[in-house]
């Protein structure tokens, strides 16, 4: 079995969680190290013992001995570097969100095809043991038809800086940074159903820049589940970390951090609560490193990921169409 080897391309934050996943996969080298800050990418380079350091990402374009890439980039340039990549035959994991926006998700869709390279989108929460067990309890049918879910991407009292905060880079702000994590949680929770509508309320209160701050979303989905997502920054209280989920079934509710599900049992109400996992922080590594097992399973195996393209383009559907109720103040239908 061959090692395959990986090109990480963006030296910040979370690219630390991508090195150590990686590192804990056999038969995988993390070949190079690429950033546009010499510096950062020396630095991250000795952290894990990177054997080689680049600082322009197309410089590596026509390297026979790279297998996959890893793009951890302002979402400006997540869409265009990923179609590069994948037209000179390599594999990528995209950070979310996947692209600035529907039409770049759907050209990335149409060139994966065409090269048969493999795309994975980085919504990590799919690797979480609580949000599974919920997927399962869910799955059990005891709770009954699922009515409604609120769920939360919410920063409270901080908010990132940097490129974060710029339109131009970013292509939004609270909800492409963290509602997306609530948005793509829930609708994996539910057995992915495609959306049928959505309506938006999205401003900026908490900050001077040129993207959102606050929002509150209601996504209709297919199966007649109503969820309504808030997603922000710098607010001073939220109701649930990152990702945290409520769905309220006709027979049942279930809660995601804090995970517990309740019932109606033949005589009482049954009320379960798993035994949590061990984790120093809520978006531990244990997620970020089954992110990484499961895109190298992909490779070797040469199967679709999930999440991948599709999984990443309908969130990219659900937020344009959010921006566009927020503008119009109306109803957008996507089904």
């Amino acid at each position: 079995m061959k090692n395959i080897r990986i090109a990480i391309i963006g030296c910040g934050y979370i690219a630390d969680y991508h090195a150590r996943g990686l590192q804990a996969q056999p038969g995988v080298d993390i070949a190079m190290a690429v950033d546009t800050q010499l510096e950062a990418a020396k630095k991250f380079a000795a952290t894990y013992n990177i054997k080689e350091v680049k600082t322009d990402a197309m410089s590596i374009l026509d390297r026979d001995d790279i297998d996959g890439i890893v793009l951890g980039v302002p979402n400006k340039y997540h869409a265009p570097y990923a179609l590069e990549f994948l037209k000179k035959g390599k594999d990528v994991f995209l950070e979310k969100p996947m692209a600035m926006n529907p039409a770049e998700g759907r050209e990335l869709i149409k060139v994966s095809g065409e090269t048969k390279q493999l795309v994975m989108v980085g919504h990590m929460w799919r690797f979480d043991t609580e949000v599974k067990h919920i997927k399962k309890a869910i799955g059990s049918g005891k709770l009954g038809k699922i009515i409604k879910t609120t769920g939360f991407g919410i920063h409270e009292n901080w908010g990132p800086s940097g490129w974060f905060t710029q339109k131009e880079l970013a292509g939004g702000g609270a909800l492409a940074d963290m509602g997306v994590h609530a948005i793509d949680t829930v609708r994996y929770i539910l057995d992915d159903p495609d959306p049928v509508s959505v309506y938006a309320q999205i401003g900026t209160h908490y900050g001077d820049y040129d993207v959102d701050d606050s929002g509150i979303i209601i996504i209709e989905w297919e199966n007649g589940t109503t969820s309504i997502i808030e997603s922000g920054w710098w607010h001073p209280h939220m109701d649930g970390p990152e990702a945290g989920t409520r769905l309220y079934g006709t027979s049942g509710y279930a809660s995601l951090f804090p995970t517990f599900v309740k019932y109606k049992g033949e005589e009482s109400i049954e009320e379960f609560s798993p035994p949590p996992p061990a984790k120093t922080e809520h978006c531990d590594q244990v997620i970020y490193t089954g992110q990484m097992e499961h895109f190298i399973h992909c490779i070797r195996t040469r199967s679709q990921p999930s999440p991948g393209f599709r999984e990443g383009q309908i969130v990219l559907n659900i937020v344009d169409a959010a921006y566009l109720s927020a503008r119009k103040k109306e109803v957008v239908n996507l089904a």
